[in-house]
């Protein structure tokens, strides 16, 4: 696409900018709903004045962070351009990545579509999530690290479902150790199955989210994905699967090597927990963290470590995770941490 930019600036005076849309419709997807791309902008770089008219945004202001807006503005058009439906976090992303210098551009990063369903597209937000999507894409078996919310199950199980769909793999296995890492359900009322059920729930509620769901009674029937505890896995052989073990973190090193042993031919292996949510009884030590100690360096094994800045839940999500981070820090380094009063 042809874009007209005019643009005067003086040694010492402010820089005027014009970016041309070729549509009055492409402006608006890239300004996102309500404008929420010049309210984030106005606030980011304050000295810029942001004028709309027509199909045309001016940008007037501080030659420095002109440029700046300039470029979150063209990486948003870019993504809108794409099909990206634009939101306070993708912008956010945006000037997040420029301001870090990382290699991958935004809308690179931003723009992979994983998959298509339910009316949206899923899609990395971060440069680590793209790495972790990239791993999973080229690696036989990919272990996902990080805290809560910065998608190591939802990618991993967007990324199942289009290797399913594109006939890469024959099936899905869903699995995590219900009951923390014991699977001591005995206790509970009901049958097995009703058992089980509530520590498998969430990976039933991230399926809905990318299948139809009147379909997911079907394909559960057949077998095309089969949701289960990781004690069902013991004795089995997995081919041409995609495999999945959520909450990782949870199993004993005996647990993971017995899971890991299980790949078969033909599939692939997402393994994903948080290292420091580890609910062993006891001294027992998380097979999360030994499996990727013991891992590391093996061809077609990818270790993707994520942290706050990759969550994309609600933003009070990732000042919550790196407020315990600082926390665990200060105590390890034997710190007091100020106590707050009233």
């Amino acid at each position: 696409m042809q874009v007209e930019q005019n643009q005067r600036q003086s040694e010492t005076g402010p820089a005027t900018l014009a970016i041309t849309f070729e549509t009055p419709e492409l402006m608006i997807a890239t300004l996102g709903p309500n404008d929420e791309l010049l309210r984030i902008l106005t606030g980011a770089y304050p000295d810029v004045q942001f004028r709309p008219n027509g199909s045309t945004l001016s940008l007037l202001g501080d030659p420095v962070q002109v440029r700046k807006a300039q470029r979150v503005t063209e990486e948003a058009r870019s993504l809108a351009q794409r099909g990206s439906r634009m939101s306070a976090e993708t912008i956010e992303q945006i000037i997040k990545m420029l301001s870090a210098g990382n290699r991958d551009a935004p809308t690179d990063v931003l723009g992979l579509k994983i998959l298509s369903g339910r009316g949206r597209s899923i899609r990395p937000k971060t440069v680590n999530q793209k790495s972790y999507v990239d791993a999973i894409e080229d690696s036989t078996v990919t272990f996902g690290i990080g805290p809560a919310g910065t998608g190591k199950t939802f990618l991993a199980m967007a990324m199942a479902v289009a290797a399913l769909q594109d006939k890469q793999v024959n099936r899905i296995i869903l699995t995590r150790p219900a009951v923390e890492a014991g699977e001591k359900l005995g206790f509970l009322p009901g049958t097995l199955s009703e058992k089980i059920d509530p520590y498998l729930r969430p990976l039933y509620d991230a399926l809905h989210d990318m299948v139809d769901p009147d379909s997911i009674p079907r394909l559960l029937e057949a077998g095309t994905i089969e949701v289960a505890p990781l004690a069902y896995m013991r004795g089995r052989t997995l081919n041409d699967a995609f495999v999945i073990l959520d909450e990782a973190q949870n199993t004993t090193s005996e647990q993971m090597k017995m899971f890991l042993t299980r790949l078969g031919f033909g599939s692939k292996m997402v393994v994903t927990g948080d290292v420091t949510q580890v609910d062993l009884p006891g001294n027992a030590v998380s097979g999360l963290r030994m499996a990727s100690e013991v891992l590391e360096g093996i061809e077609d094994i990818s270790i993707c470590r994520l942290d706050a800045s990759d969550v994309v839940r609600h933003r009070l999500i990732a000042d919550i995770v790196s407020a315990y981070d600082r926390w665990d820090d200060d105590r390890r380094n034997g710190r007091q941490r100020p106590r707050h009063t009233k």
